[in-house]
């Protein structure tokens, strides 16, 4: 998920006017109180909790930013602030508010939680269990042990299908969340209910931030129930591409390119045909309702129409299917990187020799020819 950047006011003439009242005046001192209360999260934060002990975790801080009073109870406003050894590049990032009360004269955390308006942490909906394989590293909390068995094999196997497809370099591990609920994965990605509702999965993070912490891949539970051994494969390479091709993502990066190339290393390799694999944009075809354009950004977003989201999903993976199929993997894999930094025309003339008009009356024509009878 893209970071959210919220405009700011400059308030200049305050601050002109608070420079020119207080002028030379040392700031007040803090509260005794309040320094204490700092120094009794900062050594409760020392230690994770003991509920986390089989996360693999390193610096693991809260740094506390604001303290509120209410006689001998006090709440303390923290950014938590870890790492996933072995997954994470750079700190993840949690604000908190951290519970403390006096007792017998000093101050004791009892406990912390999100703060208001901020997405909880899988911790904060039940115990984790921890499956940790060679490629993945598979948190769950709250749900079943079956679950969070098949989404770990389902992962082992996703990573290196991501990587046969993306022969870039990438860290080669994901890290999988798997919480209890279609409503508990809402709340870990901040978002309502609905807009998850028969997704399988979904891939946290920044495109085009080598220096950020790991993705997330984050489970629908009642979606993946409803797949199909097959679906589940798809569903978690596709996912897990996402991870792998993060670093070349851009905002330049159309939509149909990126959810195309990770639904054609999903399918690659397999036996999954165009009508198989295109069941919503086949019908459409049949129905003499020819694509104009290749899938336009907008048409990916969730809460409209789901024919005319699948329809764009089947479209990009058959565009995708087609570079590939016509000039190469390899092809394919270099106009993926080359879209990220430098103007869609240029990366399409620089690899497949021609232009998006070209290309769509090429995609066009295999629509019509794979699609085009049933």
């Amino acid at each position: 998920m893209s970071p959210v950047h919220r405009p700011f006011l400059l308030r200049v003439l305050p601050l002109l006017l608070g420079v020119l009242l207080a002028g030379c005046a040392a700031p007040a001192p803090r509260d005794a109180a309040e320094g204490d209360i700092r120094e009794a999260v900062a050594a409760w934060s020392r230690t994770p909790p003991a509920q986390l002990a089989r996360i693999p975790l390193e610096g693991w801080a809260y740094e506390v930013s604001a303290v509120r009073r209410d006689g001998e109870r006090a709440t303390a406003r923290a950014e938590l602030r870890y790492r996933l050894t072995g997954y994470d590049r750079a700190a993840a990032g949690s604000a908190r508010e951290v519970l403390l009360s006096r007792d017998g004269g000093a101050w004791r955390v009892t406990g912390d939680r999100a703060a208001p308006g901020a997405p909880p942490q899988l911790w904060d909906q039940g115990p984790v269990e921890v499956v940790e394989g060679a490629h993945a590293l598979v948190l769950g909390a709250g749900g079943s042990p079956q679950t969070l068995s098949e989404v770990a094999a389902e992962a082992e196997r996703a990573v290196p299908a991501a990587s046969a497809a993306w022969p870039k370099p990438w860290a080669g591990r994901v890290v999988v969340l798997v919480p209890g609920s279609l409503e508990r994965m809402a709340q870990l990605l901040g978002r309502p209910a609905a807009e998850y509702r028969g997704m399988g999965a979904v891939t946290t993070g920044r495109v085009g931030a080598a220096s950020a912490p790991a993705d997330r891949v984050v489970v629908n539970p009642e979606g993946w129930a409803e797949l199909s051994a097959a679906g589940r494969g798809v569903v978690l390479t596709h996912e897990v591409t996402h991870v792998a091709t993060r670093a070349a993502t851009t905002a330049r990066t159309p939509l149909w390119l990126s959810e195309g190339f990770a639904d054609w290393a999903a399918y690659r390799g397999g036996s999954t045909t165009a009508q198989q694999g295109a069941p919503a944009l086949g019908r459409a075809v049949r129905a003499g309702e020819l694509p104009a354009a290749l899938p336009a950004d907008g048409a990916f977003a969730f809460g409209g129409d789901p024919q005319a989201l699948a329809r764009a999903y089947e479209g990009a993976w058959l565009a995708c299917r087609l570079i590939a199929a016509k000039w190469g993997d390899t092809t394919l894999v270099r106009l993926y990187e080359r879209a990220g930094r430098e103007p869609l025309a240029t990366a399409l003339e620089e690899t497949v020799g021609g232009d998006l008009p070209g290309l769509t009356l090429a995609w066009q024509a295999s629509l019509r020819q794979e699609l085009g009878a049933p």
